[in-house]
C-alpha cells in the first residue's frame, strides 16, 4: 500500500508529521509491518526525534546552520553551485548528511516510536517550500 504526503513548509525548521503517517495507518487498519517513508527533494530530510520540547528542534537547526553555513559565509566561498541562492548548496549538503527516507515498524497499526519520538520533515531552505514524501507500507503475517 502506498500514498503520499504533501507537507508546507515555512523556512529552515524540523515540520512533524507524525500526526498524519499515523492517520493513514489508522485508516488502512493494518496491524504490524514495515512502513517506508522517502521525501522527494535534494535540499530537504527526514528524521526522527524528540517531539516533546521544542528547543530540541530549534537546537538542531541551530547546530546544522553552524556546521553547514549559508553560501555568503566566507567560509564557504569554495562553493561552485551557486546560482539558487546562498542557502541552495547547503541545503543539498545537509541532505546529504541527514537521512532521505525512514524505516519504521508498525505495531498495532502504529509506528513503534519512542515515547518521545516524532517524524518529522527537516527543511533545509530559506523560503517556503511543498515537500512530497511517498510512504509505503508492507504488511507482514
Amino acid at each position: 500500500m502506498q500514498t503520499s504526503f504533501t507537507i508546507p513548509t515555512r523556512g529552515p525548521g524540523l515540520y512533524e508529521i507524525t500526526d498524519q503517517v499515523g492517520g493513514w495507518l489508522r485508516q488502512m487498519q493494518v496491524q504490524q509491518g514495515l512502513l517506508t517513508l522517502f521525501i522527494r527533494h535534494t535540499s530537504a530530510s527526514l528524521l526522527i526525534q524528540e517531539n516533546a520540547d521544542p528547543d530540541v528542534r530549534r537546537d538542531l537547526t541551530a547546530y546544522f546552520n553552524r556546521l553547514v553555513p549559508r553560501g555568503d559565509d566566507p567560509s564557504m566561498a569554495y562553493l561552485t553551485h551557486t546560482l539558487e541562492g546562498p542557502d541552495d548548496m547547503p541545503a543539498h549538503i545537509k541532505a546529504a548528511l541527514l537521512p532521505v527516507s525512514l524505516h519504521i515498524p508498525v505495531e498495532y497499526g502504529r509506528p513503534a516510536l519512542g515515547q518521545w519520538q516524532g517524524i518529522y520533515v527537516v527543511e533545509h531552505r530559506d523560503a517556503p517550500h511543498t515537500r512530497r514524501i511517498v510512504a509505503h507500507f508492507l504488511a507482514s503475517g
